[in-house]
């Protein structure tokens, strides 16, 4: 791929004397990070997958996979502050290294899951190896990229969600179908094999590839790396600095409830909609791998649209709340007839694609408010609190599915949920809500 094509995929550069600038930044990080970011999502969810294949051989029912599904995140919870704060000591390229490398191995070792408790056990330490990984992500551009822009930079890069399922999916759906039986492994285990060695090697790579800082970027000039610093000094005037001001400071939890809120929404699909379509009555596995990646294209064009006019209008708060309100809707017309095939897909389609649109500008507004260690343990604390909700949305849909036989009372949960967190966001005002670029 070009340059000039990788640029046309990619957020704008701002106006002026940089824009030259800020291209060449786009061009050398945002498709490796974006890359990183794919592979994490693929090694955390393929799990909804492998369930279809596994649950008889493994000895997993319902009940104990949505609590499998969802023990990664108290993994992730307990270990993601104290990893966001030791990137600012070891710097992002030893982190990020660390983080895919340990979560790789991990992935792959599901190969050995025999029962709950090992399931429990590598889903918990997938958890923690990956913890710090995402907020680790978001506090990494905000070095490089000032507040007008980030936006649109932090859709691309968390466009790794949708994208992750749209690969995923047919990949899933094929390892599973097709490799079955290949060196005598289960389909199901040469699915972790086969999205589990890339972490590997991408994150040997980030050691080498990545640079901490503009300032040790030998691929900028002199010149190139002053215009990033300038813009940088502009962004952070304002910014609370301090790390315990911003623990004290009630917003941050109510961040990370509405963080939480969005979890809940985006894990709902990843970790059941391919139970969903096979309940509906598609059978065959890689055609639920194909049907899974529709709502995720959607996804894509929506979280790239809802986050370029956020940075144009200058305004955080609407854009997050709009879709979110249109993402309680869809799961709540999924949890009507989750047996309807046809209504199932298009609530939990437009619960996807709204829900990944206001994921697409949330902590645009987080990381404008805050600097320094305030940033790195902030974002973190809202990243580990929110996260939560990837525990609560497998284990509650799955406790209520065993406990009744339909999805319906855990889709209509977690629209509720959605629907709950998008009221207090628009409750909360932070100085990254309304900007002029």
């Amino acid at each position: 791929m070009t340059d000039h094509a990788v640029t046309d995929v990619m957020p704008a550069a701002p106006p002026g004397n940089c824009a030259s600038t800020f291209r060449k930044i786009n061009v050398r990080l945002l498709p490796f990070l974006l890359l990183c970011y794919v592979l994490a999502y693929l090694d955390r969810v393929n799990i909804g997958f492998a369930k279809l294949a596994m649950q008889s051989e493994a000895g997993i029912g319902d009940a104990v996979y949505g609590l499998g599904a969802g023990i990664f995140f108290v993994g992730y919870f307990l270990f993601e502050v104290p990893s966001n704060l030791l990137q600012t000591r070891i710097g992002v390229r030893r982190t990020i290294s660390r983080i895919m490398v340990l979560w790789g191995c991990c992935s792959v070792a599901m190969i050995f899951v025999r029962g709950p408790y090992s399931f429990y056990t590598l889903r918990f330490l997938l958890g923690v190896f990956e913890a710090g990984f995402a907020p680790g992500m978001l506090l990494y551009l905000t070095l490089w990229y000032p507040a007008a822009q980030r936006a649109r930079i932090m859709a691309f890069v968390l466009l790794a969600g949708p994208v992750s399922n749209i690969i995923g999916g047919p990949v899933s759906g094929f390892a599973i179908s097709m490799l079955d039986g290949v060196a005598g492994l289960a389909g199901w285990k040469w699915l972790f094999i086969v999205e589990g060695l890339p972490s590997v090697v991408v994150g040997i790579t980030a050691f080498f590839y990545l640079d901490d800082r503009p300032k040790d970027a030998r691929w900028l000039t002199d010149a190139e790396r002053q215009q990033v610093a300038q813009a940088l000094s502009a962004t952070e005037r304002g910014a609370q600095g301090s790390f315990l001001a911003a623990l004290r400071n009630p917003r941050v939890y109510a961040l990370a409830m509405v963080y939480f809120s969005t979890i809940c929404g985006l894990y709902t699909a990843s970790f059941w909609l391919p139970t969903l379509l096979r309940e509906a009555g598609v059978t065959n596995l890689r055609t639920i791998g194909y049907i899974t990646a529709i709502p995720y294209i959607g996804a894509v064009v929506a979280m790239l649209l809802n986050a370029r006019s956020s940075d144009l209008k200058g305004e955080r708060r609407l854009h997050y709340v709009v879709p979110s309100l249109a993402g309680a809707a869809g799961l709540a017309m999924a949890a009507f007839d989750p047996h309807n095939l046809v209504v199932a897909m298009i609530g939990l389609g437009l619960a996807t694609i709204a829900t990944y649109a206001a994921y697409s500008v949330f902590w645009a507004a987080p990381t404008s408010a805050f600097k320094g260690t305030a940033a790195a343990g902030g974002i973190a604390l809202i990243n580990c609190i929110g996260a939560l909700g990837g525990f609560v949305s497998p284990t509650v849909i799955g406790f209520v599915k065993d406990l009744t036989g339909s999805l319906g009372g855990g889709l209509f949960a977690m629209a509720a949920i959605i629907g709950l967190g998008a009221l207090v966001r628009l409750s909360v005002r932070l100085p990254g809500d309304t900007l002029r670029s």
